[in-house]
């Protein structure tokens, strides 16, 4: 039997396992998505909805619509894009909020700078896939309040309340310290300003990549270390021996997408050899039994696989096969992990998603819910959709 097309299986997963999942939470009654589902595929429609996950879930459909070409995932985009605009906005201070009640009413006010990003890189793409007006001035809004209320000196900031003021990070630290700046935030308006411009040429993002590139080069890559660190004080000093592994392989080929979008030789020639770096370094230390493992604590590996790791370690390892095809290990690894995604990861209950996280050997935490404020189709969606556009050329 010939070998399917890995562009092949992509697609029939995010069509026949994805998508159905996340169609089937939409709360018809209060708008949005349903924000839990726990481990035994029960659904709480009375959970908390986290305005990152109604960013994520707007950002999957959009960009299924486009990449499938079916028109009836519009009204999917459509219903988050209402509820993003309705309850998540604070449309009195500015800004979108962390987390809403389950029938819209605002939860956790935080106003953090990584959830503005995300729905600036969500309305971008919503602006792309229906072509609504109101989105990308929604995103250019969200934009400005970065810039004006969220950015300093230093660079971006992280948790601010309400009326923008600072507030302790504990959303986006973890390991025992309490970042004053960290590498994913900066990764991900990084990544959200990489949208716009692509969908609107925005000058604003042109300029701010440019100087985010020089930031990841000059402060977060450790060149000795062949990593990025991940924990800062508010003057950008690295705050713990840690090494993301995840964050490493999704931010080689996010900055490589950056540039790309960019088009400018000088950040492509500086930035290239950061990048390879990144990438031959989670594939040295990182890729083992078939997957990616999580990160490496003062020299300690915490083994679990976790879902978005295996999902990014996919994209980060087809792309750098796709900029040096003679790696042909790359390649290998991007489907080798693919395997392990298809066997391990992969719930295979009906009307399931995946798995949370597995150990080293693939045996599922069933501990884990399904769906949560951080649990989402962003990650694996994105898998999909990148592999099937990359290895279909």
């Amino acid at each position: 039997m010939e070998k399917r097309n890995i562009a092949e299986e992509m697609r029939e997963h995010l069509e026949k396992k994805l998508l159905p999942f996340w169609e089937n939470l939409k709360d018809e009654e209060y708008g949005g998505y349903y924000g839990w589902v726990d481990t035994g595929l029960k659904v709480d429609r009375k959970a908390v909805k986290g305005c990152i996950l109604n960013s994520r879930i707007l950002w999957f459909f959009s960009n299924a619509w486009m990449a499938l070409q079916d028109d009836r995932l519009k009204e999917y985009a459509d219903h988050a894009f209402a509820f993003m605009k309705e309850h998540c906005l604070d449309r009195e201070r500015g800004g979108v909020y962390w987390s809403v009640t389950y029938d819209g009413q605002p939860e956790d006010t935080t106003k953090h700078t990584y959830n503005q990003a995300f729905a600036i890189y969500a309305l971008s793409s919503y602006y792309a896939a229906s072509g609504s007006q109101e989105a990308l001035q929604l995103a250019q809004e969200l934009q400005q309040i970065i810039e004006t209320k969220c950015f300093d000196a230093y660079g971006y900031k992280e948790a601010l309340d309400i009326n923008f003021q600072p507030a302790d990070n504990d959303k986006l630290s973890e390991n025992g310290v309490m970042a004053d700046r960290t590498m994913n935030t900066l990764l991900h308006v990084f990544e959200a300003y990489t949208e716009l411009l692509r969908v609107s040429g925005n000058e604003t993002a042109a300029k701010k990549l440019r100087w985010m590139m020089d930031l990841i080069a000059d402060k977060i890559y450790n060149p000795a270390l062949h990593r990025q660190e991940v924990f800062f004080d508010n003057d950008m000093n690295s705050l713990i021996d840690l090494h993301s592994y995840g964050h490493d392989i999704e931010t080689a080929w996010l900055v490589d997408r950056g540039v790309a979008v960019l088009g400018d030789p000088a950040y492509a020639e500086k930035m290239a050899p950061i990048t390879a770096d990144l990438e031959q370094n989670i594939y040295d230390t990182a890729y083992r039994k078939h997957s990616l493992k999580n990160e490496c604590e003062r020299g300690v590996d915490n083994e679990w696989r976790i879902w978005w790791v295996q999902a990014e370690s996919v994209v980060g390892f087809y792309n750098a096969w796709q900029k040096a095809p003679e790696k042909e290990y790359f390649r290998e690894a991007a489907e080798d992990i693919w395997g392990f995604i298809k066997t391990c990861v992969t719930d295979p209950r009906e009307g399931s998603e995946w798995y949370w996280r597995t150990d080293e050997n693939g045996k599922p935490d069933l501990e884990k819910p399904i769906v949560e404020p951080w649990k989402c189709p962003y990650h694996n969606g994105r898998m999909c959709m990148e592999i099937m556009k990359r290895a279909a050329k």
